[in-house]
């Protein structure tokens, strides 16, 4: 691992810990400290969403065109100072500032990718992309626990504030990775727009279906902990940090696959879990179940590597940024419609979700694209 990498993988695992403090409990805050109901509660989540969808395109234009380093410390500034804004917040309009302004630090997702891609030596794109979820995720299964332990004894409120610091730890170490030259296509010969690689835009499709199929019951999960199966804080914090680690884990194991049978593994653990959530009892079980829903995390490095293979160089953060693009506009769309589902019947969303899964597992081994010889980024 080269020294950029090694800094990365610091700053995202510190970067990981603090989110874990407070990210997973953001629905219950919004219903306990702010009292939202069920379906404001989906709809400021995907608020929360469009946030992050606005940024994704632009930052993946401006990775290819400026460079990414000064977009991943512009994000690491921003994520820190919004949690701070959020960590102060006594008023709902002055939280979702502060949480809106956290949704749109999600640019740094493609200048990372790209940065990430082109650090990485001898290594396969997955195995690459797959450490930065593996190490962030580390860090996100640490946070829960202690998240759970804070929000109990001093309110949900002082999560943020201790997540502040473990921000700016983060933030001393991306400053210290290196610049990357910027890649530039032949003016001669430019590659193919990317509307017009169709084999990318059909990939595209794809992951659109997959990434809401994996999302739909993910959204209102925490409030279906503590309001339908009376965990507590604390007993969900371990719920959230059993989910990290399985983040972690499983993006390291299923890293080691072809990525066209990493995803298909990916969305399988997914469906797993709504199964353990439909069916389960137990803090034990619901554990498990959190375990298995880090295939949606590893899905993601398992479908850019997909995605790499069929661009040239210079289009890169675009392609990442336009990947992104469609998760975060899952993320708008999804919430809404599982706070419906949720306030006729909390169980149902999760067979709901196991069918539209399965469908996804069959569209993806049907029609994702099978790797060529004389892949684009090649030209």
């Amino acid at each position: 691992m080269n020294r950029n990498l090694f800094f990365i993988a610091a700053a995202l695992l510190l970067w990981g810990f603090g989110e874990g403090l407070f990210f997973n409990f953001v629905p219950i805050r919004l219903e306990t400290d702010f009292l939202l109901t069920k379906q404001e509660i989906g709809f400021a989540l995907g608020a929360f969403g469009f946030s992050m969808a606005i940024t994704h395109i632009p930052g993946g234009h401006l990775a290819d065109r400026i460079g990414r380093r000064p977009l991943l410390i512009g994000a690491w500034l921003l994520g820190m100072f919004s949690t701070l804004t959020m960590g102060l917040a006594k008023s709902l309009p002055f939280y979702l500032v502060g949480l809106f302004a956290y949704g749109i630090t999600a640019f740094v997702a493609s200048p990372l990718g790209s940065y990430v891609t082109a650090a990485r030596g001898k290594w396969e794109i997955g195995t690459a992309l797959s450490l930065t979820t593996a190490t962030f995720n580390i860090g996100m299964s640490l946070g829960p626990v202690m998240g759970g332990w804070v929000a109990e004894r001093y309110g949900m409120d002082a999560s943020y504030l201790v997540a502040f610091g473990a921000f700016v730890l983060s933030t001393l170490f991306i400053v210290f990775i290196e610049p990357q030259p910027i890649d530039k296509h032949d003016p001669e010969s430019p590659p193919t727009e990317l509307w017009n690689n169709t084999r990318f835009v059909n990939f595209l499709v794809i992951f659109a279906f997959a990434v809401f199929a994996l999302y739909l019951a993910q959204p209102l999960t925490p409030n279906f902990l503590k309001g339908i199966r009376d965990l507590s804080l604390a007993e969900t914090g371990w719920v959230f940090s059993a989910g990290a680690l399985g983040n972690s884990l499983l993006a390291l194991g299923i890293s080691r696959f072809k990525p066209r049978w990493g995803f298909l593994i990916a969305q399988f653990m997914v469906a797993l879990f709504a199964v353990f959530m439909w069916l389960g009892l137990g803090l034990p079980v619901f554990m498990f179940a959190y375990f298995l829903l880090g295939g949606f995390r590893a899905a993601r490095p398992m479908a850019m590597a997909q995605a790499r293979e069929l661009v040239h160089n210079s289009q890169m953060g675009l392609t990442y940024g336009m990947m992104e693009t469609v998760s975060a506009i899952i993320f708008i769309i999804a919430p809404p419609i599982a706070g419906f589902i949720f306030e006729r019947d909390p169980f149902i969303i999760y067979p709901i979700a196991i069918g539209l899964i399965a469908v996804s597992i069959l569209f993806s081994y049907i029609f994702s694209p099978r790797p060529e010889p004389s892949a684009i980024r090649n030209l």
